[in-house]
């Protein structure tokens, strides 16, 4: 098959696949823009007959404050879990000790824990704490369940930086701490995007955390989402609606760091 025709096969079926995928997006979009007496099965694939913004006006009302919450969290939660797991990659890569692999095989075995697992003694804790149903503890559950993760990925970021770099700084006298503020920190940008855009979407859209540590006035933005279905009637085109306003974060943090998020990525993967 010649080149040329191998690329357009390439292309073509790249660009059924972004339909298919985008197919979903369209629908939802044309929904939140529709009243609710144009919502129905049979006319979804319809443009609006004209543009409703009632939809966006009563989802924003009802989850404005649950978004404020999931703000409240979703940025602290980030900035902690990504400089625990920056600490604990540099620590794993540069100044192993005795048993270093099984302290880093262990604080990998928290990926792999189910969150049902452990939910009953962890809301337990949380009560004895006097966390429950606060920001803070779902803060603190998501700092605790990110630190697998971020370790991970920092420790593989920092093993592509060269020891002669510590051992020169070691040389001048800078300790532990005075290398990593003037020496990995400043080569961790890219690290922390990366680590802070997994963390960011991993957060904001989490659920089940979302509707069992916290309750009433205090649930992020997720679980707001799926209390506007209501119980009887689903004004689709609010639900739509709350849907597309729920992922713009998420997709802002991607549109405008997704450059980073792939060569963070990519950084590490090849070493020497």
């Amino acid at each position: 098959m010649p080149r040329s025709i191998s690329r357009s096969l390439i292309y073509l079926i790249l660009i059924v696949i972004g339909i298919c995928f985008l197919i979903p997006v369209y629908v939802m979009l044309v929904t939140s823009l529709k009243p609710f007496d144009q919502v129905s099965l049979d006319h979804m694939w319809q443009l609006p007959k004209a543009i409703d913004w009632g939809g966006y006006r009563e989802a924003f009302s009802k989850l404005a404050p649950n978004f404020m919450n999931s703000i409240y969290l979703v940025v602290p939660a980030t900035l902690i879990s990504a400089l625990l797991g920056s600490l604990n990659g540099y620590v794993l890569s540069k100044w192993k000790f005795k048993g270093a692999d099984w302290v880093f095989i262990i604080i990998l075995f928290g990926m792999f824990i189910p969150y049902q697992s452990i939910l009953i003694p962890l809301i337990q804790f949380i009560r004895d704490i006097g966390l429950y149903n606060t920001i803070p503890g779902l803060i603190l559950v998501h700092v605790v369940y990110g630190i697998p993760i971020t370790t991970l990925m920092f420790r593989n970021f920092y093993a592509s930086i060269p020891d002669a770099l510590i051992e020169s700084s070691q040389i001048d006298g800078a300790g532990f701490l005075r290398i990593y503020r003037y020496v990995i920190m400043p080569l961790s940008v890219t690290g922390f995007v990366v680590v802070a855009i997994w963390q960011f979407t991993n957060i904001w859209n989490e659920f089940l955390f979302a509707v069992t540590v916290t309750s009433s006035d205090k649930q992020p933005i997720m679980v707001a989402l799926q209390n506007l279905a209501g119980s009887q009637v689903v004004h689709w085109n609010v639900q739509m609606a709350g849907a597309i306003l729920a992922a713009l974060p998420t997709l802002l943090v991607y549109i405008l760091l997704g450059k980073y998020f792939i060569r963070g990525m990519l950084a590490g993967s090849v070493k020497g």
